[in-house]
């Protein structure tokens, strides 16, 4: 019998660089059983994006297969179709009434006042000098909130992350929990103190008593969005710096204005902060001749089937210029997020002004991986812009 690839999303190795195994489980077994995840794992683009399209099939309310879900977690991603339309159309209203023009404007402002500060250090670590702290002022900005303390927030935003990994680490539920309990209780302080700012949550507050959703699933999905937010920046700042230092050239290729959309996207498909997701079989189905059972877990590999050569040629090169680029860095369906271009729009200001930096960023040591399976992201990036 052939010898199944072990699949180990926590191993240094697949931290290091996942997307050979990724090409080896999608050519061998691209649908299989994962007994610690207990789950059925996809890796090819056509079945990942159809169990993220067919919500009728494929839950993410657990409820609808006989699972409790705690109030504290229930918000927009634990609701389905059609309960999800209420609470999705109110934010994504709110979204499209932001100015995202002038949080871009601020964003700039911010990413190259922390250059200046930095730019004669002959080292510095990009992931906490440079993507956190503008990951949290960005977020905050749409928001229209107080900018919370960055340690403080780094820490929460670090324990919900890791939560995402409880199915290969139970030990991260308690203090994931915790650090959610956090969040929601920094959600409530925002939602109450109305300052009138401009921002997401003052559209939402304005708009709210229409939209009949209850006020729990507004309190919690303000602080996962807000998570999110921040989350999605902070990994993609540090994902794509490391692609473009390890792709020289690449980074003068953004002179051209043109490529900016299309090279973010072709950026987060190539090597983006979402790994994984997850829905639950809530009726009898088949993905790639495999009977899932209902009630059966099934992950997403995003990122393997954001390298499915079926769906992106050349998928293992970096083509600033691909088109189409349907990729599932974003997710698909009626979960994909709300954020994207928000988030695209973050890293192409985060482009822009390294090309006005006071220098060329270049690494100057051995990166270090965060120990997270479900995001992808950099602890540790060493790099100057020094001679």
């Amino acid at each position: 019998m052939p010898v199944l690839p072990v699949y180990d999303p926590l191993d240094p190795a697949t931290l290091e660089d996942p997307y050979p195994l990724y090409k080896q489980l999608r050519e061998e077994t691209p649908v299989f059983w994962h007994k610690r995840m207990n789950s059925w794992v996809l890796t090819r683009y056509n079945d990942c994006r159809e169990v993220l399209r067919n919500h009728e099939a494929f839950a993410r309310d657990r409820r609808r297969v006989g699972e409790d879900v705690p109030e504290f977690r229930q918000n927009l991603q634990s609701l389905d179709p059609p309960q999800l339309g209420p609470l999705r159309s109110l934010l994504i209203n709110a979204f499209r009434a932001q100015d995202l023009d002038a949080i871009a404007d601020r964003t700039r402002e911010r990413v190259m006042k922390i250059f200046e500060s930095v730019a004669d250090e002959s080292e510095f670590d990009w992931i906490h000098r440079v993507a956190a702290p503008a990951a949290l002022t960005v977020t905050s900005e749409l928001f229209g909130v107080e900018e919370p303390d960055l340690h403080e927030y780094a820490d929460i935003a670090d324990a919900i992350t890791r939560r995402m990994d409880a199915g290969l680490d139970p030990a991260v539920i308690a203090p994931g929990d915790f650090a959610r309990k956090q969040l929601n209780a920094l959600a409530d302080e925002w939602l109450e103190h109305d300052e009138g700012r401009p921002g997401l949550l003052t559209t939402v507050k304005e708009t709210l008593a229409a939209s009949r959703v209850p006020d729990h699933y507004i309190r919690n999905t303000t602080g996962v969005m807000f998570n999110a937010s921040y989350g999605t920046v902070f990994a993609a700042a540090g994902n794509f710096v490391h692609t473009l230092l390890n792709h020289p050239g690449t980074l003068d290729e953004f002179r051209n204005e043109t490529l900016l959309s299309s090279g973010v996207e072709e950026l987060i498909r190539f090597d983006g902060p979402a790994q994984a997701t997850s829905r639950i079989a809530a009726q009898p189905a088949q993905l790639g001749g495999t009977v899932i059972e209902p009630g059966q877990a099934i992950i997403t590999l995003l990122a393997a089937a954001n390298r499915d050569p079926d769906e992106f040629p050349n998928s293992d090169e970096l083509v600033l210029d691909r088109t189409p680029n349907r990729h599932l860095g974003f997710g698909w369906g009626p979960h994909a997020c709300l954020g994207a271009l928000f988030g695209n729009m973050a890293i192409r200001e985060i482009i822009r002004c390294l090309l006005q930096a006071p220098g060329t960023l270049r690494q100057t040591g051995e990166p270090v991986r965060r120990t997270t399976a479900t995001v992808r992201s950099m602890d540790f990036l060493p790099v100057t812009f020094g001679a």
